[in-house]
């Protein structure tokens, strides 16, 4: 398989500024929900780093570059970018990834 057989995978690391970390999480969170049910979308997971308070990794993985370009001009997305700037402490970083294992199967 090549990499156009894969979905387009991400995680985004978000950084807040001090005394903004509950608001970031809360614009965080408000993202789900909209996300996972926009065409083109397979997964949209918000993790906070235990040792590391107010950093948050959201795990994405769109079907393909023109998901993800449609995820980036959503309502829902646009409001979270207008107030990124006032809750980050660095720009959003975004890091994609090739799988390399095979994908996990559900247990029955």
């Amino acid at each position: 398989m090549n990499r156009q057989d894969y979905p387009l995978v991400s995680l985004a690391i978000l950084k807040a500024k001090p005394g903004q970390a509950p608001t970031l999480k809360a614009a965080l969170l408000a993202l789900i929900e909209p996300t996972r049910a926009e065409p083109g979308n397979r997964d949209y997971m918000l993790f906070e780093r235990r040792d590391e308070p107010g950093t948050f990794y959201m795990r994405e993985a769109f079907d393909n570059q023109q998901a993800l370009d449609a995820h980036l001009t959503t309502a829902h997305f646009q409001r979270f970018a207008e107030q990124a700037e006032q809750l980050l402490a660095e720009p959003l970083q975004l890091i994609f990834l090739d799988p390399v294992s095979s994908a996990v199967v559900p247990s029955p």
